[in-house]
């Protein structure tokens, strides 16, 4: 009988001596996480918004693929059945983003699902009369209207997002 093998294990990193950034090092732990549930390929999670359109994503959330190509989906109780007919058009836009039949069926599961909350954009703040006057006289030499015009609500965006001068 030949003797055991023994265990090989990867040889660790060599430290490089400068800092990491974290959003590099996400996806590599995060991987492991998604595996666990399923996901081989961590996209379907991270891109579901890109996948489904925005729409869809705000009622309907990935939660598990089956080894047989079975994607488990929760969904709020209000939109199941509209979703169980759109399953032929979810299926395509799915195997359209990864480019292969990455999943076969989906198997809807009831149940609310986190709003995920949209970014509003900031309203610049009013300028104040020694801020509108620079701004005033370093567009003087501008000739063109329109350019001139472009430029003035430019500045305006970029100053009025600054803290205003005490």
């Amino acid at each position: 009988m030949a003797p055991p093998k023994a265990k090989q294990t990867e040889p660790k990193p060599k430290r490089r001596g400068y800092p990491t950034r974290a959003g590099l090092l996400l996806p590599k732990a995060a991987a492991r996480a998604y595996r666990q549930h399923g996901f081989a390929e961590s996209r379907l999670i991270t891109d579901w918004q890109v996948i489904v359109g925005e729409r869809l994503a705000e009622v309907c959330l990935p939660e598990k693929l089956s080894r047989d190509g079975a994607l488990s989906i929760r969904v709020t109780p209000a939109f199941a059945l509209e979703l169980q007919h759109l399953e032929p058009k979810v299926l395509e836009r799915i195997a359209t983003f990864f480019g292969h039949r990455a999943v076969t069926r989906l198997k809807l599961k009831q149940g609310e699902v986190a709003r995920h909350e949209k970014h509003q954009q900031r309203q610049p703040r009013s300028l104040t009369e020694s801020e509108a006057a620079e701004l005033d006289t370093k567009l003087a030499n501008v000739d063109d209207d329109k350019l001139k015009e472009a430029l003035e609500r430019l500045g305006r965006a970029v100053l009025g997002t600054r803290p205003a001068p005490s």
